[in-house]
């Protein structure tokens, strides 16, 4: 395995659920540092990829490798590999927020748990509310919370399936500059994803999957090439929702 290699590479990966076909023969590979986006439908198959990926279930057919491991021959290499954050904040609300990373570390066998649980709450912007209990963050705080126990132990790789289903607009920003972060330090991020503006705004590389099979997959730039080229028109540009609610809501991030 050398260093240049993808992070990721999947080929031929297959997987039904008696006669549903939910994967028929994907394949993709992932460089390393960088964010790829799996878009797609609800259905389309992005949790069960993952799901292979990180060794939580097994392929039909196919081969998977992450960070040189092969998934289904060595899935405890793999799993020290990665970590892996669902569609929802799986943090304790009972618990602070320092207390829920120190408890990630201590799970992990980490000896100096504190001190990462420092510096991750201050990565993410969460060291004012580190000794604060999780009940009384917000969704963009819990979900910054979630991602930020999932870099204990600093796995090389992390999926990330549909990080912001549920969140309001400024919390999906925070989580976005979260994610941009993660890569611009070395991390492999794949996200799985339905919204289109989440693909484009964070991904250097986007697969559609589409009825169990990558039906495209490339760079913002090259998947514009597919379309005709657009035609020049003079129109006033009208401010998106989006930017109507961050300019409203006095956040210009």
């Amino acid at each position: 395995m050398t260093a240049t290699a993808p992070a990721i590479q999947v080929h031929g990966l297959e997987k039904s659920y008696r006669k549903l076909h939910v994967l028929r023969g994907v394949d993709f590979d992932v460089e390393r540092g960088s964010i790829f986006a799996l878009l797609g439908s609800n259905g389309a198959g992005k949790t069960t990829a993952v799901k292979i990926l990180s060794t939580l279930l097994k392929a039909d057919a196919g081969t998977a490798t992450v960070n040189g491991f092969d998934v289904a021959a060595q899935p405890a290499k793999v799993r020290e590999s990665i970590s892996l954050t669902g569609q929802f904040a799986a943090v304790d609300e009972i618990l602070t927020g320092r207390e829920n990373i120190v408890l990630a570390a201590r799970l992990r066998h980490l000896r100096n748990s504190g001190p990462v649980a420092d510096e991750l709450l201050e990565r993410f912007g969460l060291a004012d509310a580190a000794k604060r209990k999780v009940a009384t963050y917000s969704g963009g705080m819990r979900r910054r919370l979630d991602i930020a126990m999932s870099l204990v132990g600093d796995p090389p790789v992390i999926f990330l399936d549909e990080p912001t289903t549920g969140l309001d607009p400024q919390a999906r920003i925070e989580v976005w500059n979260s994610v941009t972060d993660l890569a611009g330090k070395g991390t492999t991020v794949l996200l799985t994803t339905q919204y289109l503006d989440e693909a484009e705004h964070l991904a250097d590389r986007i697969a559609i999957l589409h009825e169990g099979r990558i039906i495209v997959n490339g760079t913002l730039d090259e998947l514009r090439r597919l379309l005709p080229p657009a035609k020049a028109e003079y129109v006033e540009k009208q401010p998106t929702l989006e930017e109507i609610f961050l300019a409203i809501t006095g956040d210009r991030q």
